[in-house]
C-alpha cells in the first residue's frame, strides 16, 4: 500500500505537510536553528508517531478486551546522538494506566501485543534504537 504525503515550504524554516487522513500539520525549526518555533520538530514528531501508533493499538485492545481504564498516557524519553546525522539511539517508553479497577495482566498483554506484533513504527525504531518499555499502574 502506497502512502503519499506532500510537504510545502512556507518560507524561512517552516513547512506545511499533508497527511492521508486529510489533516495538515506544520513543521518548523526552533529559534536556535533559524525558525520561529511555530510547528513540530521533525525528530520529536517521530516520537509522537511512535507513541500514537502504540497508543492506538493499546486503545483498540482495551476496547476489545472490555477493560476498565479511566485514563492512560505514554511518556517517551529519547537520547539524541551528538554526531550528524543525529538520531535517537536510545528510546524509553513509559505506559501509564490509571483507574481503580485495572486488570494489570490484560493491560500488560495489550502493551506487549503492540510492541511485539502490531506497531509498525515500533518496528522501524528497532532498526536504529535501543528500546526500553515500562508499564506503570496507578490507582486513582
Amino acid at each position: 500500500m502506497a502512502v503519499k504525503v506532500s510537504t510545502k515550504w512556507l518560507g524561512n524554516m517552516r513547512f506545511e505537510s499533508t497527511n492521508p487522513s486529510g489533516h495538515n500539520l506544520f513543521i518548523d525549526a526552533g529559534e536556535e536553528n533559524g525558525g520561529q518555533g511555530e510547528g513540530y520538530r521533525p525528530k520529536a514528531l517521530m516520537l509522537s508517531g511512535l507513541a500514537g501508533c502504540s497508543g492506538l493499538d493499546v486503545a483498540a485492545l482495551i476496547k476489545k478486551m472490555k477493560l476498565n481504564v479511566e485514563d492512560f498516557n505514554i511518556e517517551i524519553e529519547a537520547n539524541l546522538t551528538d554526531e550528524h546525522p543525529k538520531y535517537y539511539d536510545k528510546v524509553a517508553m513509559h505506559f501509564h494506566f490509571f483507574g481503580d479497577d485495572l486488570n494489570e495482566k490484560k493491560l500488560q498483554r495489550a502493551v506487549d501485543l503492540s510492541i511485539e506484533k502490531y506497531c509498525g513504527v515500533m518496528e522501524m525504531f528497532r532498526q536504529f534504537s535501543e528500546l526500553k518499555i515500562e508499564t506503570h499502574f496507578h490507582k486513582k
